[in-house]
């Protein structure tokens, strides 16, 4: 399967289980690598045969600056769901960092990875897009 991978994209968001977090919010910068088969975008050199990773960046910086949520994990799934469902992917991986997390010990970043794909119809699967 062939990748794109977009990495830093940065935004605001006001997720977190504290007040201040939700209050003043912080940065978060999300990691992305979409699975997808470019034999067709390479054969026609064509944007609307691959995943604009232009309108990718935009979409997750909606999510990022979007509704807050308690938790990363949370807006790692969504964002992930997410792509799946706007763009021709096969699966995605989605790492949510939170550089600046409320932890009272030094640390150099925290992030949380989910990986989603894309199933045939009639296929159940536990976090799985159809």
């Amino acid at each position: 399967m062939d990748r794109i991978t977009l990495t830093g994209v940065t935004a605001v968001g006001h997720h977190g289980v504290f007040d201040f977090e939700r209050r003043e919010g912080q940065p978060f910068v999300v990691d992305a690598v979409l699975h997808l088969d470019f034999t067709e975008a390479a054969q026609s050199d064509d944007v609307r045969d691959t995943a604009h990773y232009g309108e990718v960046a935009q979409r997750i910086t909606e999510w990022i600056t979007g509704e807050p949520l308690n938790l990363i994990e949370a807006l790692a799934v969504r964002i992930a769901d997410s792509l799946l469902s706007e763009f021709t992917l096969q699966a995605v991986d989605i790492t949510v960092h939170k550089p600046q997390a409320p932890i009272e010990v030094p640390f150099g970043d925290v992030a949380v990875t989910v990986h989603r794909e894309r199933v045939p119809a009639g296929t159940a699967m536990s976090g799985a897009q159809t």
